[in-house]
């Protein structure tokens, strides 16, 4: 499904059912060079189980044009744009890594219009390291090997994930060359991490949330480590914490535990 805000072409996935603004919305926002894909299977269970979801390409990647987010605050306009175009009064919005900083900045923004508010793999503040922000401008391919040997705590997918054979490192390494590849004019993979290394509104953002929050978080995260949440979790209204025994790469590793703990959470 296309949408355009203002005026640009925004893409989002709706799991396979039509789109329909009267019904209960989810919103999913991916991180740095990721895309829509990487909330398949929660996307696609939801859409068929009552909800109404929209699963973003952020402007600038893969099937969205514009001008990708220079910064967290830019990007929360963007989403509560998008929710204007799309005739949304109110959404639950699901974040993963940027995109976490993304939704709670646009939860802080506009308290009333998100009914539920959910960060995956989050931290705060939410540093990269000196040397993945210079390898996103000169050595790329690089910094994606070092994204992916951090985002990772396993070789072997569940059984819920592509199936047997599935190579994980291999696969998120195939998405981010892709999502990089996609725009050649603007450099993603850096304005992103530069983005999320930049925002500094984390604590004082929580503060105004109002929205139930649940924190999805991997043990074995790299990237976004447990002790780096607690900061947003201490100012959280209403905070429920779950754990999964994975990486920062949740989604894959753990496809059923991140679709169990959304549907609970939007259910309860």
């Amino acid at each position: 499904m296309k949408i355009d805000v203002k005026g640009h072409s925004t893409y989002s996935y709706t799991g396979g059912k039509p789109f329909d603004a009267d019904k209960p919305t989810v919103i999913f926002i991916h991180g740095v060079l990721n895309d829509h894909s990487v909330w398949i299977l929660q996307t696609r269970f939801l859409a068929h189980h009552g909800w109404n979801v929209l699963a973003i390409d952020l402007p600038g990647h893969c099937r969205s044009a514009g001008t990708p987010p220079a910064s967290v605050e830019d990007a929360a306009d963007f989403i509560l744009a998008l929710m204007d175009a799309a005739g949304l009064q109110q959404a639950a919005l699901v974040g993963h890594s940027f995109g976490s900083l993304i939704a709670l900045e646009t939860a802080a923004r506009a308290p009333k219009r998100v009914s539920h508010l959910i960060l995956v793999g989050c931290a705060y503040p939410m540093k990269v390291s000196p040397v993945l922000l210079e390898n996103s401008v000169t050595k790329p391919m690089m910094a994606i090997d070092l994204v992916n040997t951090f985002s990772h705590s396993t070789l072997a997918p569940p059984p819920s994930t592509l199936g047997p054979g599935t190579w994980l490192y291999g696969g998120s390494r195939a998405l981010m060359k892709r999502v990089l590849a996609s725009n050649t004019k603007d450099n993603v993979f850096h304005i992103g991490f530069k983005a999320c290394n930049d925002y500094r509104n984390g604590e004082a953002a929580m503060a105004l949330v109002t929205a139930p929050t649940l924190f999805l978080l991997g043990r074995q995260d790299q990237m976004t480590p447990l002790k780096g949440a607690q900061a947003l979790i201490d100012k959280a209204t209403h905070a429920k914490v779950v754990q999964l025994e994975v990486g920062h790469q949740l989604m894959t590793e753990d496809p059923d535990g991140v679709l169990f703990a959304i549907r609970d959470f939007l259910t309860s």
